[in-house]
């Protein structure tokens, strides 16, 4: 042949351009590398706007199952004596005069009857060493008695089971000073009759 295709030497010449399947490996190693990469950063992105998916959810159930407080029903109100329906008897067991007759005017007042007033007997008469005695049947344990303490928070409570009646007696002790203050008296009866509910822990799963 003549020409560009004359043949010199031993060798031929080659028609066809050689393969470059190197390259083409390559090429294609580094696309998967690309698509790999970009559909993960895709992946991060859909996670971050919508708040974690899975994790999310975790942490919510875990939320529901913490301790939960919730007050508990409001018991029922005592049914307890008003002051007008309790008699008081006050006496004195110190050395200081006029001490029953001045404390059960006050009394008076604040709308108890008032039954007698005078010296204690001498199983109290100077051996009360506290403020003083509040003295019932046991029947005025949890009715009478508390509503009478409300006048005299520092008072020893006490019950005789022989005790007849329904009256009650306050015996005035030498640490006695004077009644409690009748705003505190009054707000302490309320509580009484109307005790606030307890709270109570409760699971919510």
């Amino acid at each position: 042949m003549g020409g560009k295709y004359r043949i010199k030497g031993n060798k031929y010449p080659r028609m066809r351009r050689p393969r470059r399947r190197g390259r083409l490996v390559g090429l294609v190693v580094v696309s998967a590398a690309v698509l790999g990469v970009g559909g993960w950063g895709t992946w991060q992105l859909i996670d971050v706007f919508t708040g974690g998916g899975e994790r999310a959810s975790a942490a919510g159930s875990g939320t529901d199952c913490a301790p939960k407080t919730k007050a508990s029903p409001s018991p029922r109100a005592k049914a307890l004596p008003e002051p007008r329906a309790i008699t008081v008897n006050v006496l004195n067991a110190t050395t200081r005069s006029g001490l029953a007759k001045k404390t059960a005017d006050e009394l008076k007042k604040r709308g108890f009857k008032i039954g007698d007033v005078g010296n204690a007997t001498k199983q109290y008469d100077k051996k009360v060493k506290g403020t003083g005695v509040l003295l019932g049947p046991a029947s005025a344990l949890d009715t009478s008695l508390p509503v009478l303490g409300t006048q005299l928070p520092g008072a020893e409570r006490r019950t005789e089971a022989a005790r007849k009646g329904t009256a009650l007696d306050l015996v005035i002790g030498d640490g006695f000073k004077e009644l409690a203050k009748k705003p505190d008296a009054d707000r302490a009866l309320t509580k009484l009759a109307t005790p606030e509910p307890a709270p109570s822990s409760k699971k919510g799963c």
